[in-house]
């Protein structure tokens, strides 16, 4: 997804039919972000399981990226993780 508004609901519906789950990844808060606008939207038009990768209501922490990215679970095992818990709940 290139925006957030507007929201690609063609390309949005097109991939939730195509994978049955939707995993949204974001390099900021969770809540009001991609992830949010994207399960509003699906909510009602074609629900499917989802799981969401960004930072979980938690105020910021200092480091090196690789660390932040492990910290908050945006890095390549955490997305993996969410990707395969979604997996699992598919119709």
């Amino acid at each position: 997804m290139h925006t957030i508004k507007p929201l690609d609901k063609d390309v949005l519906i097109k991939y939730a039919k195509q994978t049955k789950a939707i995993v949204s990844v974001e390099d900021h808060q969770i809540a009001g972000g991609l992830g949010s606008a994207m399960s509003e939207f699906l909510a009602q038009s074609y629900p499917v399981p989802m799981e969401f990768v960004g930072v979980e209501d938690q105020y910021g922490q200092s480091g090196e990226p690789a660390e932040l990215l492990a910290h908050f679970g945006m890095d390549v095992k955490g997305i993996m993780d969410k990707v395969r818990k979604v997996i699992k709940r598919k119709k």
